[in-house]
């Protein structure tokens, strides 16, 4: 493969450069010693050339090495870590291109600095397995600094929508139903799509769609689906087909991820299919006109999303690809937080992403309780007694200004909280950092009627002593503080 001869060509770089400095030899002197050039010894060792046998003899004689050892992919102790990072299938898999990096610049950094960067290297592997860091959480990590690299906005994606649109003739719908999709799949890619296979077999049942490859495709989707879950599946299809991705999920929710580029292509069907369902050419109009309203109207919000034939995660994660790029409203974070079987202390974040750099509140893989002052935990309050008394099983719309304990961090904060099954709620949450460019594009941020509330990120870390909500002791907190008085003594033993 490729990838491995390239990872080969980087080992052999580090090792060549490593024993040619143990022995204090220039690359001038080892040039001489060996009969190569200097330039040819410089590729070697940035890892873009590997050297012909009769070179690597060469080299053998003039390091007084044996040749074995020389073509060994094994490295000793100073840079074991860096040769476990390249033989490693997470690094394999990242196309470091994305992020604008060069497989040689990396050699270089490790061997400038190979004690240090080693270190470094061999800490975040300890971590990942003390945390049990599985592939998928390494893939999906990558993916959000990739989105956040980008404001989360993909002008290449929005331009083969638009075309998408064109070519089947959907500029006049607003509301596209699963009915125009289903026909598109079926008639220009001949799907065969199938709503009763699903339920036939129960260790499938959870599945919201499972796509068959062949002649022709088939597509599976769980009759139990919603009209805007059915509509976001097919158009997902449609995006995975018009933009040619080969390498992709076959199943929804996910069972298996084998890739990166398979994390990458999800996302990007998945961008093109919000991009189909809600097209930045009507909708940015529509937020023009909410945003230069002075109240906060939670019907002509929740009104403007039923326009689209979209859920309320795949309505707010829209915003986040349009609001930064046609508004400069880039300093934002978006979580989407889900409560298992009703229970009042089981909530976890399993979906975030933040614009700006700045990340509160943000997941905490600690077994900790969020906060339940977080506008999220307050409309899954609220639709659970709802359902309860079967008034509803929509979903409950909300704002608060959120002040951050211990930060001048403050958000305006908005958020949908509804049922994703009997036994599951969840609530997605845009949090816009008040700044001044908030302020001016967005009229109703100083509503008076909005409730304004302080927050922290979990109990056990936060500071508020009269916290009714509280339901865990800030240890964290009292650990830290225990730690400053301590400090402060020695500091003033020193001193006597």
């Amino acid at each position: 493969m490729k990838l491995k001869e390239e990872n080969i060509k980087l080992i052999f770089g580090l090792k060549l450069k490593q024993l040619r400095q143990e022995k204090k030899l220039s690359l001038s002197d080892l040039s001489q010693e060996s009969g190569l050039s200097i330039s040819y010894l410089n590729e070697i060792e940035k890892g873009k050339k590997y050297p012909k046998a009769d070179k690597i003899a060469s080299l053998s004689l003039a390091l007084n090495t044996p040749y074995d050892s020389l073509v060994s992919l094994k490295l000793n102790k100073k840079l074991a870590p860096i040769a476990e990072l390249l033989n490693s299938s997470f690094l394999g898999e990242v196309p470091l291109e994305l992020f604008g990096i060069e497989s040689s610049k990396l050699v270089e950094l490790f061997s400038n600095a190979p004690i240090k960067v080693n270190a470094f290297i061999g800490a975040l592997i300890e971590i990942a397995r003390n945390y049990e860091m599985s592939k998928e959480q390494f893939y999906f990590a990558i993916l959000r600094s990739y989105q956040e690299l980008h404001d989360n906005y993909f002008e290449d994606l929005e331009t083969q929508a638009d075309e998408f649109i064109h070519e089947n003739k959907l500029e006049d719908k607003t509301f596209v139903t699963s009915k125009d999709l289903s026909g598109i799949l079926t008639s220009q890619y001949k799907y065969v799509i199938k709503d009763d296979e699903l339920e036939k077999h129960n260790e499938l049942s959870d599945f919201r769609s499972v796509m068959i490859p062949g002649k022709p495709n088939v597509l599976l989707i769980n009759k139990n689906l919603n009209e805007s879950q059915k509509v976001f599946i097919l158009a997902r299809e449609l995006g995975y087909q018009y933009l040619d991705y080969k390498e992709r999920v076959y199943t929804f929710t996910w069972l298996k991820v084998n890739s990166f580029e398979q994390t990458l292509n999800n996302y990007k069907a998945s961008y093109f299919a919000g991009a189909l369902l809600i097209n930045r050419k009507k909708i940015v109009p529509e937020f023009e006109t909410l945003f230069s309203k002075n109240n906060w109207d939670a019907n002509v919000f929740r009104s403007l999303m039923n326009q689209y034939n979209s859920s309320p995660e795949t309505f707010m994660h829209r915003l986040t690809n349009l609001l930064p790029s046609y508004f400069n409203i880039n300093n934002l974070f978006f979580l989407r937080l889900v409560n298992e079987n009703n229970n009042p202390h089981q909530y976890v974040i399993n979906k975030e992403m933040h614009l700006g750099k700045k990340h509160n509140p943000h997941a905490n893989l600690l077994n900790e309780h969020y906060c339940r002052r977080w506008i999220s935990v307050r409309l899954m309050e609220m639709l659970q007694k709802k359902v309860e008394s079967r008034k509803t099983t929509d979903s409950v719309v909300g704002v608060q200004l959120s002040k951050y304990v211990d930060s001048e961090n403050e958000y305006f904060c908005i958020a949908f909280a509804g049922p994703v099954n009997e036994d599951k709620h969840a609530c997605v949450t845009i949090g816009f950092l008040m700044n001044n460019e908030f302020k001016k594009k967005v009229n109703f941020w100083n509503d008076a009627q909005i409730t304004t509330k302080q927050v922290g990120v979990t109990c056990e870390r936060c500071s508020l002593t009269n916290c009714k909500e509280r339901v865990a002791p800030a240890h964290v907190i009292a650990e830290e503080k225990k730690k400053l008085e301590i400090e402060a003594a020695l500091e003033k033993l020193y001193q006597k």
